[in-house]
């Protein structure tokens, strides 16, 4: 797919695919079709229990006929960047250079597009492997503005879709993310402050104060991912990208009044950026 004796640079043929330049340079590991089996069913466990841990996934597998331990479980939600989501205590100080921001939309109601966004970032298993997808979605359509796909957990990918989304739609008055340590990156922090937004992030394992993206993510599995067993990341990127057109364009929202997200989202733009 990305070709390096192309005249193109890898750059922008990253650029063009929508893929983290990190992905260009990333040797993986195999997983065994055993382990992606496994992975893709705690996957779906997960959306299904949010609230279990690698112990009551286990019990749960055991009692679907899979004999995994609590160990095994763990070790494969972590690389799935998957974790049971409950108040925990306050953890958030992981790394001096990192600091955690508040949250800020405990009494906000956003009903004007652009005053806050979200993003997150979650496991797609394809047919022999598995990628992450980033997302940023407009709290108020619930438009998605941008997106992209890597197979490594880092911070470029992220920041290039943030980057993308301001390019194309201006910039929010919030951004709200959950803890992970991309979102907590001076690199994505950095981005966000130059662009003076504020940062707004969610309470430690609150999956709830980000409740939006979590639906996101709920449709895009059961509607799109679990229906095709992507053989590539290119197939992957072209099944996402017609689910997200259709999701923007015509998938109408009961909590909109039957509108669809573009719909929404520009209809409800600040009348400053209607007249631009």
């Amino acid at each position: 797919m990305i070709d390096r004796d192309h005249k193109l640079p890898v750059k922008q043929q990253c650029k063009i695919l929508q893929l983290a330049r990190s992905t260009v340079y990333y040797q993986p590991e195999p997983t065994s079709p055993e382990d992606l089996a496994l992975m893709r069913r705690i996957d779906a466990l997960h959306l299904k229990f949010p609230f279990a841990g690698a112990r009551m996934l286990s019990r749960i597998l055991k009692r679907e006929g899979l004999a995994v331990g609590r160990r095994r479980v763990s070790t494969l939600m972590k690389l799935m960047n998957i974790h049971a989501l409950y108040r925990k205590p306050n953890t958030s100080k992981r790394h001096a250079k990192h600091p955690v921001y508040p949250y800020l939309l405990r009494t906000l109601s956003a009903t004007q597009s652009n005053h806050v966004w979200a993003a997150d970032i979650t496991y797609i298993p394809m047919r022999r492997g598995f990628v992450y997808l980033f997302a940023v979605v407009d709290w108020a359509s619930p438009r998605v503005l941008s997106w992209r796909l890597s197979n490594t957990l880092t911070t470029d990918f992220c920041v290039e879709a943030v980057q993308e989304a301001i390019n194309r739609y201006g910039k929010p008055g919030i951004f709200n993310t959950d803890q992970g340590g991309q979102f907590t990156s001076l690199e994505f922090t950095g981005l966000l402050k130059d662009n003076d937004i504020k940062i707004s992030m969610d309470g430690n394992g609150c999956w709830r104060d980000n409740i939006f993206v979590e639906r996101l993510w709920r449709s895009v599995k059961y509607e799109e991912v679990y229906l095709h067993a992507y053989d590539s990341v290119n197939d992957a990127i072209q099944g996402l990208e017609k689910y997200f057109r259709l999701y923007n364009q015509e998938r109408p929202h009961s909590s909109l009044d039957d509108k669809t997200p573009d719909e929404f989202y520009f209809d409800n733009l600040p009348e400053l950026l209607k007249a631009a």
